[in-house]
């Protein structure tokens, strides 16, 4: 029997998860499976890989072949290193601890790349973030001007209205004080 590791589709319409699963190859995709030895979702940055390392590996040495994506995905999570490192234990190049102690190297570089690019991506959502509220803060800011502008407009047409309601009754008054002393000294 002809084995593959392939991708089961999952999900809805947009937002599609894949199961990694060991299916004979004249199965369909989402059809019957021998066993499932992970899960894949793209739609996350980076993607995030779910596997069982050992049954990969297993499956991987007795022969399964897998599509490309599969190839990528355990490529990317080292299963097909850890298989060529096996090849050299058996043929005598190094032991067991020397090819444990060149995965666990390989693993950890990996790892401080994965938290370098994740910190790169925190960093520019930062620099986002503060661009963005700058823009916003220099849009308030306008804003604040233009009705402050506003409201020395109107406070200034209101003390011209006043000031001319006032001179206008400071006219009137006058007027009135001038008539009654004018009035005065021809009663007398």
């Amino acid at each position: 029997m002809a084995t593959k590791i392939r991708l089961q589709r999952h999900g809805r319409k947009g937002y599609a998860f894949y199961s990694i699963v060991i299916a004979d190859v004249r199965a369909p995709r989402d059809g019957k499976f021998t066993e499932k030895i992970g899960t894949y979702n793209p739609n996350t940055n980076p993607a995030t890989v779910d596997l069982k390392f050992d049954r990969a590996l297993y499956w991987v040495e007795c022969g399964a072949q897998p599509t490309d994506t599969v190839r990528n995905i355990l490529s990317g999570e080292g299963v097909y290193l850890m298989k060529h490192l096996r090849g050299g234990v058996k043929k005598g190049a190094f032991d067991e601890a020397t090819c444990e102690a060149k995965f666990a190297a390989w693993k950890a570089d990996k790892q401080k790349g994965l938290d370098a690019f994740v910190a790169k991506k925190a960093a520019e959502k930062k620099a986002a973030d503060a661009a963005r509220l700058e823009v916003e803060k220099k849009a308030n800011e306008e804003i604040a001007k233009k009705v402050a502008d506003k409201k020395a407009a109107e406070a200034a047409a209101k003390a011209e209205t006043e000031a001319a309601a006032n001179a206008e009754a400071e006219a009137e008054t006058a007027q009135a004080t001038e008539g009654e002393t004018t009035e005065t000294p021809a009663e007398a």
